[in-house]
């Protein structure tokens, strides 16, 4: 069975020689337990439980999937004990504030494990990952009361969480949502309605599941504005807080998905459950979403995992596959045939993955800076702070989760193609990542949602065009600095070029747009993606500049290193950062293309 090797060293070259996080730590009020020393033992340490814990159980996990038996989720052999040790090791608490009971580190230290658990095995990585968007809730929106019945017990991993949003009718257009919540004497509610795609909706992993539930009071205004947020537990507390009776919400079925099978999706059926106000009332969506940039940077990450873990078992498998001989002449003459690793094709497929997991790290790792100082912004209880990196980031995450899970997902397929035939077959698990990574460019809003948000939302009607200048302008003074090393100008030039073009493109949307309304929408697509290759190839040239500086003067790594690092970077920049051009032809083509045909043309069928 193929395994999972924690790339520690690409990690701990970003860490450390390409945004400095020891110097970024320094500068946090968290980070004072974040010494260089004390990161490299909990990288290490989450490397070794990712590796032989969690990685063994990814393709058992998905052929026994979870099953459901009188209303009660039974997770795959092996899971218990996973989640288990899991909670032993304190990871769970590793970012959470110390009051709760966490470690306190900063919050970039939670996606680093997250990026190494969601590789090993994403399924089994949703269960603790939902568990933490219930916990940021409920830390910044909760009372002090509400805080101390769940905060804690969350924090120690010994209840779950989960986000419950979506319902049979509204998928990303949450004004439709039906769920009612009657308040009751005691000043609780009685909710009732279904929720459907909620991932570890139930499990046996914990002892409590903890529901965060949108849902509508009865004089509650009609569409967004009139959405609350309520705790539902599936086992109220007691007054000791220990888990007391059974609530009346249930699992009603597990969806029969395409992948991730080891991870429970459920129907979640509230029958007159107890549930708790969190937050002002009608001001639900607003409290639900206050972390949705650092969720969708989470979600950002099944882009990058699927395309290491793939990258990781094609390149065993090429340099061991034998056949037929190399164009330019016999590599292993000892051999009946040549590793296909030798074959250009092969290399481009191997190389395309290689390029889309390092870059797709980086940027993770750029945006974690931010989303650092944004929690510390909250931490502080200063607003500016947290308004000023939540737009940072706000610009950012539809490019990460939108990008990165596309080609995530053509990385996935490209290792199938590197194994040709026997990665369509099971036992080989190149066909099980494909499938499992086909859901990141649906959940947390799908990447077409993604690029109205960017391009409609961000771009447009809240900076017209402002987050494209002020990011671009970062990106050219960069380029600029790296225009005197002849092994760097290629890539900073068109660098340069590329940023005056993003500009122009976002400007002639922006005119456009007011004659035009479907320009936006049609727009959209291509306007994120190009966005992402040129995000990407800062981010390559920003490791490129690192690599060149490191062979000149030595660094932490081996010059074998450092000249990959080179050569990936300029195998973006000739092979696959090409292709921005070909969306930006495509998002300046006349909406009538799209528009012309009546709906009643689309098809001949009678």
């Amino acid at each position: 069975m193929p395994a999972y090797k924690a790339p520690l060293r690409d990690m701990k070259f970003l860490l450390n020689e390409v945004f400095d996080y020891p110097a970024h730590y320094a500068s946090l009020a968290c980070g004072e337990q974040a010494t260089p020393d004390i990161v490299e033992a909990i990288l290490n340490e989450c490397a070794r439980f990712c590796e032989e814990v969690l990685s063994p159980l990814y393709q058992p996990g998905d052929r026994e999937g979870c099953r459901l038996d009188n209303g009660e989720v039974t997770t795959p052999r092996g899971f218990r004990d996973a989640y288990r040790q899991y909670v032993q090791g304190g990871w769970q608490g590793l970012s959470a504030p110390e009051a709760y009971g966490g470690q306190g580190l900063p919050a970039s230290m939670g996606l680093f494990k997250q990026e190494m658990m969601g590789t090993a095995n994403w399924p089994f990585s949703m269960y603790p990952g939902l568990s933490l968007g219930a916990m940021n809730t409920l830390y910044l929106h909760g009372d002090d009361a509400q805080k101390q019945i769940y905060l804690v017990p969350l924090t120690e991993g010994r209840w779950a969480g989960t986000m419950c949003l979506t319902e049979p009718q509204c998928g990303t257009d949450l004004g439709q949502v039906k769920t009612r919540a009657e308040p009751q004497a005691d000043g609780s509610y009685r909710l009732t309605g279904t929720k459907m795609f909620i991932s570890s909706g139930d499990h046996d992993l914990t002892e409590n599941i903890i529901h965060i539930v949108l849902a509508r009071l009865p004089d509650a205004p009609k569409g967004t504005k009139g959405i609350s947020l309520f705790i539902v537990p599936k086992y109220l507390p007691d007054g000791q807080g220990a888990v007391g009776e059974r609530n009346a919400v249930s699992c009603g079925s597990l969806e029969e998905k395409m992948g991730i099978k080891a991870s429970a999706t459920c129907v979640m059926n509230f029958d007159g459950a107890t549930g708790f106000l969190i937050g002002p009332p009608n001001q639900g969506l607003e409290c639900m979403f206050t972390f949705m940039n650092t969720a969708r940077i989470g979600t950002a990450i099944q882009g990058v995992g699927p395309a290491e873990l793939s990258y990781q078992w094609a390149l065993a498998y090429a340099r061991e596959r034998r056949s037929m001989r190399a164009l330019s002449g016999k590599k292993e003459p000892d051999q009946v045939a040549d590793a296909i690793i030798h074959h250009a094709d092969v290399r481009r497929m191997l190389l395309t993955q290689k390029a889309i997991a390092e870059g797709g790290r980086a940027m993770l790792y750029y945006a974690a800076r931010l989303a650092d100082h944004m929690v510390e912004g909250h931490t502080q209880g200063d607003a500016d702070k947290v308004a000023k990196y939540d737009d940072k980031l706000g610009f950012l995450t539809p490019i990460l989760k939108g990008f990165l899970t596309e080609l995530g997902q053509e990385a996935a397929h490209l290792g199938m193609q590197v194994f040709g035939g026997h990665g369509y077959i099971r036992e080989h698990g190149m066909e099980q990542i494909v499938r499992d990574t086909r859901i990141a460019t649906l959940y947390e809003g799908t990447t077409g949602i993604q690029a109205l948000d960017l391009l409609g939302r961000k771009v447009l009607l809240m900076t017209r065009g402002g987050a494209v200048r002020e990011f671009t302008l970062k990106i050219a003074n960069f380029a600029r600095k790296q225009l005197t090393d002849p092994r760097l100008r290629p890539f900073a030039l068109e660098l340069l070029k590329l940023s005056g073009q993003w500009n122009l493109l976002t400007l002639r949307i922006l005119l456009g747009a007011r004659k035009d309304r479907d320009l936006v929408g049609a727009a959209a697509h291509d306007f994120l993606m190009y966005s992402g290759y040129v995000t990407m190839a800062y981010l390559w040239l920003r490791q490129a500049t690192v690599a060149a500086d490191r062979l000149d003067r030595g660094g932490d790594e081996s010059e074998g290193f450092y000249r990959a690092k080179l050569a990936t970077a300029e195998f973006y920049f000739e092979r696959l950062l090409p292709r921005a051009q070909s969306h930006a032809t495509s998002m300046l083509s006349p909406t009538r293309t799209l528009m012309q045909l009546a709906p009643e043309h689309m098809a001949f069928t009678d």
